[in-house]
């Protein structure tokens, strides 16, 4: 009776852990959406206009003429999560949803499956948190340097897939030109600095990012900087924005080590307190 005890108060514990990790999501949603504009300005090409020329045919094409400029994103999604490597993804079918803007930072949470195995739990600009089986922690991450600089990356770069109006040209956000049909956005907040280079067609359409990105996945499980970038494709419409709702992205972007470990499928993108 005694070890049925003790189990039963073993899970119990865990439970309650598990609910406060809810609790901590939930609350950093909520002040991620605190921080969407209640009347944004609206979209003019003159914004654009002094800007490389490829950054504004990014602009162009991704926001419509007299949109509201809302910079908080809500994105929902499914697709593949990879947990191996490029000889052996070890896919898990994922289903996820991502509250973020620039710079105020983002929180990703998801639920995974492959048989009877489940993984779940969430990712931000402060934590790393998932679950096995809902019951068993397997990671916890986060609230040092190494992983607020790699999540800092994440979130700029994808910024450029889904919320173009958080990185207008503004305070600690840049934009300069590669090539003729690339620019370099640098956003610098906190100390933080990130440059993504953004591939567009041409009609402004983006077609990849890549950028450098502070990350430990690699074979010596050290952090440093080393590509990270993704493929943008199938762009829709949500209100008065175009945007990519295929993803495909990973470690060692255009390298014989990449595989693309994250491969969502967007379902919905709406703008929180539109």
């Amino acid at each position: 009776m005694l070890t049925i005890a003790v189990l039963l108060i073993i899970l119990l514990a865990m439970f309650i852990w598990r609910l406060t990790d809810h609790r901590a999501d939930y609350n950093a949603f909520q002040r991620l959406i605190a921080a969407q504009p209640t009347r944004p300005a609206r979209f003019k090409p003159q914004l654009v206009a002094d800007l490389p020329e490829p950054a504004r045919r990014f602009f162009l094409y991704t926001i419509e003429p007299d949109t509201p400029l809302y910079r908080v994103t809500r994105v929902s999604m499914s697709g593949k999560f990879g947990m191996g490597s490029k000889a052996k993804p070890d896919y898990l079918n994922m289903t996820a949803t991502q509250v973020f803007t620039v710079p105020e930072g983002f929180v990703w949470k998801m639920q995974a499956r492959r048989g009877w195995m489940t993984l779940s739990g969430s990712d931000s600009n402060s934590w790393t948190r998932f679950w096995l089986m809902g019951l068993i922690p397997v990671a916890r991450l986060g609230g040092d340097t190494d992983h607020t600089r790699s999540a800092f990356g994440r979130y700029v770069a994808e910024a450029v897939f889904w919320s173009p109006a958080s990185v207008l040209p503004g305070p600690g956000i840049s934009w300069e030109l590669v090539d003729k049909d690339c620019a370099r956005l640098t956003v610098m907040y906190q100390g933080l600095s990130q440059s993504v280079d953004v591939t567009v067609a041409n009609n402004g359409q983006p077609t990849k990012v890549r950028f450098m990105r502070w990350s430990n996945a690699n074979a010596d499980k050290v952090h440093r900087l080393q590509p990270f970038g993704g493929y943008l494709s199938e762009f829709r419409e949500f209100g008065g924005f175009h945007l990519p709702t295929h993803v495909e992205a990973g470690n060692h972007f255009e390298t014989d080590q990449y595989f693309p470990f994250f491969v969502a499928d967007i379902t919905d993108i709406a703008f929180p307190n539109e």
